[in-house]
């Protein structure tokens, strides 16, 4: 379970937000939302230590992140998958090796075993075939895939995903919402989700977090998100594409 406690973030005078409270429970996916700038990324990047706060903690399975050794944060880390806006694919290599450097950088497996591993990777995301190909020849969609392959490859608590159908058509859009679903369902996840598609949200999240001016302005399930009276929560839901009424 992650639990993040009056937390506080500032970058030189800039206040980006303070007094952040929320739980995310075991297994459940949470879609952090607001508008641009708000400091979506920058609350994700805290849960796994990327960035320091100012005050307050980040607790995973009741660990103080912040707190942690450098050995003990990098054994954590290795239970974080993430899925980068852009993919972040290493553009040098295939296909199949972006998503066994991670294999190759944290284990000492066998290369039988990497195979045999990075292949049911790429099945799950419906790429078996590609393994051979170079980044420069996939689609956005497919590089996507891949990188969900890459994140999960280490058999991960939790799946962090930054802009996950951002620069996507609609269909391909669906594919990957489908795949999360898949992740959370059938691996036993805990997904963060950080997006300004409100379809998205709808179809894949539990639970949404809505920061705006500088706090955590609303939390709650998304049963509760549809039904919420919060006026600026509102206005941000209606002025996506996809309303909630």
């Amino acid at each position: 379970m992650i639990e993040i406690k009056n937390l506080k973030k500032s970058f030189g005078n800039n206040l980006v937000w303070e007094n952040v409270n929320l739980t995310i429970p075991d297994g459940q996916t949470l879609a952090i939302i607001g508008k641009s700038g708000c400091g979506k990324s920058v609350l994700m990047k805290h849960i796994n230590a990327l960035l320091t706060p100012d005050s307050g903690t980040v607790t995973v399975d009741g660990k103080n992140v912040h707190e942690l050794s450098y050995v003990d944060l990098r054994i954590l880390r290795q239970r974080f998958g993430f899925l980068f806006q852009g993919a972040a694919l290493f553009d040098s290599i295939s296909a199949f090796e972006n998503v066994a450097f991670p294999l190759r950088y944290f284990t000492k497996w066998p290369e039988e075993k990497i195979q045999r591993r990075v292949m049911e990777c790429l099945e799950m995301v419906n790429l078996e075939n590609i393994g051979d190909k170079g980044t420069a020849e996939l689609s956005g969609g497919m590089r996507k895939r891949v990188g969900l392959a890459r994140a999960i490859v280490l058999e991960p608590d939790y799946l962090m995903y930054d802009e996950p159908t951002s620069g996507l058509d609609p269909e391909t859009s669906d594919e990957i919402n489908d795949l999360i679903i898949h992740m959370s369902d059938n691996l036993n996840i805990t997904s963060i989700v950080v997006t300004h598609d409100m379809h998205s949200v709808l179809r894949i999240s539990d639970y949404a977090a809505f920061l705006d001016e500088q706090k955590l302005s609303w939390y709650g399930t998304i049963d509760e998100m549809r039904v919420a009276k919060h006026e600026r929560l509102k206005s941000f839901t209606k002025a996506s594409e996809y309303q909630i009424d």
